[in-house]
């Protein structure tokens, strides 16, 4: 069983469509679909309710926005699969590439695989300063932990379930990406990097990350390489 993880935030033009090629692009495997609508104030939390009623989705609805690490955080609470994804709620990303990242899970030592964005030369790239942002933090990340990594801050991330459970997630929003990273290497597990095709939004179709979040995701890179801040669990 595959649990995809989809958290939204105000993606009603989104969500149904991404949903529904989330399905098709995985007919050949068993999955379970939750989506975590964080807070939305649009349409989203009515079209949601369809989905639900319909029997395409298990919904979870947080009462304001929590943020994408809360989000996947409250999803990892009710998931049955043995294998996770994250999928995000916008259509940056091509759900018929979901195949090709499951396909590398089928080798029992492959834990962890991210779609890197970078790894395939015909991609958009976007806003510029997000774009060498996010190749920054990629690199920081390879000297910091000693695997070279190209795109840590990809919106395709699948884990084995139980790995991600035991990681002890801290973190509320976008640097969950940072803290999964960081937290996966620390253990010496190898993160398996393939190939997707990312079509970027703009601002003004409904893109949220900001420059105050990169400055956090390098705060709790460091934080997690070097071991300071509060963690709970000293095995992560």
């Amino acid at each position: 069983l595959i649990s995809i993880i989809i958290p939204v935030y105000n993606e009603e033009n989104t969500v149904e469509e991404i949903v529904s090629r989330v399905k098709s692009s995985l007919k050949e495997y068993k999955i379970e679909v939750i989506v975590v609508d964080d807070g939305s104030r649009d349409r989203t939390g009515l079209i949601l309710d369809t989905l639900r009623y319909q029997g395409q989705i298990k919904l979870i609805r947080h009462d304001h926005n929590r943020g994408k690490g809360e989000a996947i955080k409250s999803a990892l609470k009710e998931i049955s699969g043995d294998i996770t994804v994250v999928q995000d709620g916008d259509l940056e990303y091509d759900p018929e590439d979901l195949s090709k990242l499951l396909e590398e899970m089928s080798e029992v030592s492959i834990q962890v695989v991210y779609g890197s964005r970078n790894l395939r030369a015909a991609n958009r790239s976007g806003y510029l300063p997000f774009l060498w942002g996010g190749k920054f933090l990629s690199f920081l990340t390879s000297i910091l932990f000693g695997q070279k990594l190209t795109d840590i801050n990809t919106g395709y991330k699948v884990f084995r379930t139980s790995l991600l459970r035991s990681l002890n997630l801290r973190s509320s929003g976008f640097e969950f990406c940072e803290e999964v990273t960081a937290k996966v290497l620390r253990r010496g597990i190898t993160i398996k990097e393939v190939p997707v095709t990312y079509r970027p939004r703009k601002f003004s179709e409904g893109k949220k990350i900001g420059a105050l979040d990169g400055l956090y995701a390098i705060y709790t890179l460091l934080k997690y390489r070097f071991k300071f801040g509060r963690e709970q669990n000293s095995s992560t």
